[in-house]
């Protein structure tokens, strides 16, 4: 977490304790401060305060969307991908394991990328459907077409949600300038605190909430606010957007780095999905394959017990023998070892030329 976002916190995790739901002055005060915050981000994504709902976090905005879109709105087809986060595919799989929706899957490149032709003959088969569809995946970096898209969407008069966790305050996104109905996001993807999320949902297309309890969020997320979570989540966005140049600067020259590291030090490493096309994938994310690698679990391990923490998927699925999903998509060479990097504005290229000497003893 950005020192400067924990020190706008900190007031309201120890001084500033009212309940903003109360009409005292100490809950004022606190109500407030929420709108302050609401209003700082809906101005970086250039929407209606009153379209922007603080969640605890990605997956329960994804999670509220998805359910009660489709149920509210009636939507008996839902359109993603193979390669999407699981507090999505799970979700719909779950729907359609239900019998409450039919799932399709638009098919993709050998990269990972949309067929856009796909997603237009599934749209024009199904009018009205929902389509989810993330703007950058969590493991492998691509970067999606969030307008082409949205055109896509509107043509058919289908309700576009997208999670945008791994993007938000890391590229640019006006809404106003999307036909998208909803998004999720999360802020600990910004150097924001844990634990704290937020959903847009367009106020042409509104629906009920996940959670019911005492009308919180204008009545779309009922409980208690997580009011250090938001003041935080707001303040890590506002310094993210205003400092967008210098640090999307500093990103790409990492992943560059260590690109160029890798491809010098071993003669057969590859990256997957378009991960190391600078113009087209997140450059906080950076997925290698390496040859030769028997068991991806010891050489997670080998990294690990000399300070580095990298994944051999999604960090979601870190700590567990379930292989990641993304990569099956994309159909691997098996016979590969596989590594996802994230960088952060805090990392130096030192820490890269360290990661490179490490990965090159634990390989042999």
């Amino acid at each position: 977490m950005d020192q400067r976002v924990f020190e706008a916190m900190k007031p309201y995790l120890l001084d500033h304790f009212g309940n903003p739901s109360s009409i005292h002055r100490y809950g004022r005060e606190i109500r407030a401060a929420i709108e302050r915050a609401r209003k700082n981000v809906s101005d970086i994504l250039n929407v209606a305060p009153s379209e922007i709902f603080f969640t605890s976090g990605g997956t329960e905005a994804d999670n509220t969307v998805i359910h009660n879109a489709i149920g509210s709105l009636e939507i008996k087809h839902a359109i993603t991908t193979k390669i999407e986060h699981h507090a999505v595919l799970h979700t719909l799989q779950h729907l359609a394991d239900s019998g409450k929706i039919v799932l399709h899957f638009v098919e993709l490149d050998p990269c990972g990328q949309i067929i856009y032709e796909s997603l237009e003959k599934l749209l024009t088969a199904h009018k009205n459907a929902f389509v989810s569809l993330m703007h950058g995946n969590n493991e492998i970096g691509n970067l999606m077409d969030l307008r082409r898209v949205g055109e896509l969407c509107k043509a058919h008069n289908a309700f576009f949600h997208s999670d945008t966790v791994q993007t938000l305050g890391h590229v640019d996104l006006d809404l106003s300038k999307n036909n998208i109905q909803s998004i999720a996001g999360s802020a600990h993807k910004f150097h924001g605190p844990k634990g704290i999320g937020l959903m847009y949902i367009n106020a042409d297309r509104q629906i009920p909430p996940l959670l019911i309890g005492g009308g919180q969020e204008r009545n779309m997320r009922g409980g208690t606010e997580n009011v250090a979570g938001i003041i935080g989540l707001a303040k890590a966005l506002e310094l993210v957007h205003n400092e967008k140049a210098e640090s999307q600067a500093k990103l790409s020259e990492f992943k560059k780095y260590t690109i160029e590291q890798l491809q010098t030090r071993f003669s057969n490493i590859s990256f997957n999905g378009l991960s190391a096309d600078l113009s087209r994938s997140l450059n906080k994310i950076l997925s290698i394959g390496i040859p030769g690698i028997e068991d991806n679990d010891m050489l997670l391990f080998n990294l690990d017990i000399n300070g580095i923490a990298v994944s051999g998927g999604s960090a979601c699925a870190s700590g567990t023998s379930v292989g990641s999903h993304v990569l099956d998509a994309l159909n691997p060479d098996e016979s590969l070892g596989t590594l996802r990097v994230s960088f952060s504005k805090f990392n130096t290229k030192e820490e890269i030329d360290y990661f490179v000497e490490k990965l090159g003893e634990a390989i042999g």
